[in-house]
This record gives C-alpha cells, sequence and structure tokens, in this order.
C-alpha cells in the first residue's frame, strides 16, 4: 500500500538507527573482548594488514597469485585462532559481526534495489503507530479491571446481577483477546456511560498488538474529524492512506461511536469503514453509549441492518464507574 511522506521518512530513520546501533553495539563488544584478550586486537590488525597487502599486490597486475595463496594462508590461520580465542572465552562466533535486526538486508531497508519485508513491516507499524498516537493504548489492562464497582444485587429492571454478569463479560473479553485470529467475530459494546466498554476494548487492543497483530484504535468524533480536515484540506494522500489503514488493519476499535458531530460526512464515514471491513471479513469492535433505537435514527437502517445482522453484542451494565470513583476521591 502507498504511505504518506511522513511514514516514510519515520521510517526511514528509524532503520537508519536501527543500523547506527548496530555498528555500536559491535565496538562495544570488540573493545570488551579486546580489554579481556589484547591478543584479540592483535589478530584483526594483523588481519586488516593482510587484506590490504593483498589488494596492494592486485593492483599491480603482476602474476602473484602464489604470494596471494600465502596471504590467504596466513589470513585463515589468524580467524581460527581468532575463533578459538572466542569460544574459550564462551562467545558466540559471530561476537565480532554487526547484530542486525534483520539479517537479510542489515537494516538498509534494501535487497538488490528492492525493498526487504523488514522494511514493508515497518513502514505499516509506524503508519499504525500515527494514526493511534492520540489514544491511550497503554493505560488499560485486564488486570486493572475492578470487578468492586459493579453491584452485587440484582437489577429489577434488567434482572441481571451485575456483579455476576459483568464478570462473565470480562471473561469473554480475555478470552476474544487471547484467541484473537483475523477470522474472529466482530463485536459491538453497548451500555450506558462509564460502564467499562473503553477499559476492556482497551485491553483487548494492548493484548492482540503483543500477540503481533496490527491494531487501530480510534474514537469516532477523531476519526471522523481526521478525515473531514483531510478531505477538505485537500490531503487526499493522508486521506487515502487512513482510508486504507482502517479498511486493511488487523483489528480495529471505534470506541464512542455516536459522540461524533452529527453531519453526512460522519454518517458515511462509520458506514463506509464498517460495511467495507464486515464485507472483507476484518474484525471490528465498537463501543457506544446509543441504544438500538438511537444507532437507528442516526445512521440509518442500513446501518443499523449491518450492525444486527454482522456483529456479536456485548451488553453492558451497572452504575457510572467514573462518577463512582469520583465519590471516592472527594471522601
Amino acid at each position: 500500500m502507498g504511505y504518506s511522506s511522513e511514514v516514510y521518512e519515520l521510517a526511514g530513520r528509524e532503520m537508519e538507527q536501527r543500523k547506527l546501533y548496530a555498528e555500536q553495539e559491535l565496538e562495544k563488544r570488540r573493545n570488551r573482548l579486546y580489554d579481556i584478550c589484547p591478543r584479540a586486537r592483535e589478530i584483526e590488525r594483523e588481519l586488516v594488514t593482510i587484506s590490504v597487502s593483498a589488494g596492494k599486490r592486485v593492483i599491480m597486475g603482476s602474476d602473484v597469485r602464489k604470494e596471494l595463496e600465502i596471504l590467504k594462508g596466513r589470513s585463515l590461520g589468524l580467524q581460527k585462532e581468532l575463533d578459538e580465542l572466542l569460544i574459550s572465552n564462551n562467545l558466540p562466533k559471530n561476537y565480532l559481526e554487526e547484530w542486525y535486526v534483520c539479517d537479510k538486508c542489515g537494516d538498509t531497508g534494501n535487497i538488490d534495489g528492492r525493498m526487504c519485508s523488514c522494511m514493508k513491516n515497518l513502514l505499516k507499524k509506524t503508519a499504525y503507530e500515527q494514526l493511534n498516537r492520540s489514544s491511550p493504548l497503554s493505560l488499560c489492562s485486564f488486570e486493572a479491571f475492578s470487578l468492586n464497582y459493579y453491584s452485587k444485587i440484582k437489577d429489577e429492571k434488567s434482572g441481571k446481577i451485575p456483579y455476576n454478569y459483568m464478570q462473565s463479560v470480562l471473561r469473554f473479553c480475555k478470552k476474544y483477546a487471547d484467541e484473537f485470529s483475523p477470522e474472529s467475530h466482530s463485536l459491538i459494546f453497548q451500555g450506558g456511560p462509564g460502564l467499562g466498554k473503553t477499559h476492556l476494548s482497551l485491553s483487548i487492543a494492548q493484548t492482540v498488538i503483543d500477540k503481533g497483530y496490527g491494531v487501530i484504535y480510534v474514537s469516532a468524533p477523531n476519526i471522523v474529524s481526521r478525515l473531514e480536515n483531510d478531505r477538505f484540506g485537500n490531503n487526499s494522500e493522508r486521506k487515502a492512506e487512513t482510508e486504507q489503514l482502517l479498511n486493511e488493519c488487523d483489528l480495529l476499535i471505534l470506541d464512542d461511536m455516536g459522540t461524533e458531530y452529527q453531519s453526512k460526512f460522519g454518517v458515511s464515514v462509520m458506514y463506509n469503514t464498517l460495511n467495507t471491513r464486515l464485507m472483507t471479513n476484518h474484525p471490528t469492535i465498537i463501543s457506544s453509549n446509543l441504544s438500538a433505537k438511537e444507532i437507528q435514527e442516526m445512521y440509518g437502517t442500513r446501518m443499523m441492518s449491518r450492525i444486527i445482522g454482522m456483529l456479536d453484542r456485548i451488553e453492558f451494565t451497572g452504575n457510572d464507574i467514573r462518577q463512582l470513583k469520583r465519590r471516592e476521591r472527594r471522601k
């Protein structure tokens, strides 16, 4: 896929940093070896001298085959001695080589003029990070989700005991995250504000990211605003990149659907994004404070049809945890 010039620049800097780091770490290892084994320094100097001598003889153009064979023999002998020194000091054979993140391209990002797979992955990772940079992805975890804020008294309206019910929701979300794959079902989290929808969706996102998948977590207002600014600001390059990332990432989490500014453009963005992902079987998680009726009123029958027919509904119940925490702080 195509990326913006900003993403290419950031990925290029990261690749340069990887190469520089490998070179700096090699120099540190080399100096540590010299400290414990001065003979290693002498061998490396002799190897350099032999290499220079061989080069000079080749440039001379005369028949120096015999001399080159002698130099080669000396070089092999010294290399063998160096290998034995490494072994005797319990060091790996490649101790005096650069340890690159990608051995295929040596952290250059290219192999014979073609982009290496590591560079393709880095571009994608960088694009995800740019789109996620305003999201609190690292702030929530399953371990930090407390059930203590949910009542153990049966709710007369729903007929559920919030504590027991939300315990099952927590188990479901953990299982979903642990077993996530590109074939996972799409979900919609529904319920009033402050019931844990954002916390659990962020926890899913973090677990799925740790499994190596590409995740985009955005609030509905932010993504509509970004695409709107790109469209009317004539930034077609970034708009195309954003739309493709939203459509193709392994998991898209749209938080706070229904809180974005109501407009034809916003409704179009939400419908097109969800519809494209569902039609291409890309898992999506939506969270919303809206009821089914309110979703239909805001987005129309087509959107509601997609949600009812293709998303598994997870209802959240209980009292507003944010208000409960505020009361605790005031005491």
